[in-house]
């Protein structure tokens, strides 16, 4: 069925924008009436999501999105109208056209669980698989209640993984400025004034005057290297299996962040799990529903070689310590969480657990990571000014002599 973009207007004479499945302009018309709007303009548009379209809906949109539907559905609001309100008050404009498709499949008699499938580039697997629970159970305030809190936490830390990075590559950025101007200006100035002083220069000063011609005369070449180099690499991780695979494992196995990207990925494991354990979900399907969450290929690799072992008849803590994916400590409280029935409670507590281990990981390695690049950006600077006014002093030494 075809996709219109259109632009209409309500019985208060506000207008509205949004794309709808119909099967001409008259049925689009039809369909549009249906839900208290009066037809403007239309185009004809597609839904197919580009390269760019898992980034054009937030995490603090979804978050928006599942606040306002518990709000709205907890006071006795019917769904599809929480859906028109929402439609009409979102400033994304990508998320106001996902919002109308999703208005006209529910209002054509779809589930929401199936309308929301139709646009997997923003809503991931297991946010459908926790509203179908949803449904069925009759608790979907509550699990649109629950979402808010999680991809809220997991905005936080979105956050909070970012602002680790920021501090390092801004101290980078200067150093390798300060460099750069040091190459391309300082030492060429000095360079005709050290050769015509007639001594021999040492070599730390040879070195030193030969990167800095390098920079002044192949500088297009070491910017445009790495860029290429980059995206080559970027390509070949997101095509070939393989390659994603190799650079996980790398990523995982870093000397210090690691660690830290270890477990913020079974932070986010265990709460998405939790949720789904909650809802009702089996947990054979909340095992696979996962595999898309932790976004990377090794810890998912784990997850199906334990879904195996647990659908094969072992018991989760068991498959937990067979592949390795989490410490002694944690698969005791898992241990536990399965023999009390309160599986749920105690992912909860692993999270938690990794939750504050990460950010305590995080202030350490902030107040690490400080002075370690204040005394790389002092040596390096050092090391410059040694190998240009080191032969100067000499020279000077003599000439007194």
């Amino acid at each position: 069925m075809p996709t219109f973009n259109y632009k209409a207007m309500d019985q208060a004479g506000k207008s509205a924008r949004g794309q709808i499945d119909a099967l001409n302009e008259i049925d689009l018309e039809l369909r549009l009436k249906r839900i208290g709007l009066d037809l403007i303009t239309f185009k004809p548009a597609t839904m197919r999501p580009s390269i760019f379209s898992r980034s054009k809906v937030s995490l603090q949109d979804l978050v928006i999105f599942c606040f306002q539907l518990e709000q709205l559905t907890s006071a006795g609001v019917p769904l599809l109208e929480g859906l028109v309100d929402l439609r009409d008050s979102t400033t994304n404009l990508h998320f106001q056209k996902v919002i109308g498709a999703l208005v006209s499949s529910v209002e054509g008699g779809k589930m929401l669980s199936q309308a929301l499938a139709e646009h997997p580039y923003v809503f991931n697997r297991v946010f459908i698989s926790l509203i179908r629970a949803g449904e069925q159970t009759g608790r979907l305030p509550e699990i649109f209640q629950h979402l808010a809190a999680t991809l809220k936490w997991q905005d936080e830390l979105i956050a909070q993984t970012k602002k680790l990075l920021a501090y390092p590559l801004f101290v980078l950025v200067v150093v390798l400025g300060a460099v750069v101007f040091l190459m391309a200006y300082l030492v060429p100035q000095m360079v005709s004034f050290l050769t015509n002083m007639g001594q021999e220069l040492p070599l730390q000063t040879r070195i030193l005057i030969a990167v800095s011609n390098a920079v002044v005369n192949y500088w297009w070449l070491m910017i445009s290297v790495p860029v290429v180099l980059v995206a080559v690499l970027a390509v070949a991780i997101r095509q070939n299996p393989e390659m994603r695979y190799r650079y996980d494992f790398i990523k995982l196995h870093l000397p210090v962040t690691g660690d830290i990207l270890n477990k913020i990925i079974l932070a986010r494991f265990s709460r998405y799990f939790a949720l789904m354990y909650q809802t009702g979900i089996p947990v054979l399907d909340g095992m696979r529903n996962c595999e898309e969450i932790v976004d990377n290929k090794v810890v998912a690799e784990a997850l199906y070689r334990a879904w195996q072992q647990i659908n094969a008849g072992e018991s989760m803590s068991d498959s937990f310590r067979n592949v390795g994916l989490f410490p002694p400590l944690v698969v005791r409280m898992i241990r536990v969480g399965e023999s009390t029935g309160g599986l749920d409670r105690a992912l909860l507590n692993v999270s938690y657990f990794y939750d504050r281990d990460v950010n305590e990981s995080v202030e350490k390695m902030l107040k690490m990571i400080e002075p370690a690049l204040t005394v790389v950006l002092g040596a390096v600077l050092a090391l410059i000014m040694f190998s240009v006014l080191g032969p100067v002093y000499d020279s000077f030494s003599q000439l007194k002599l």
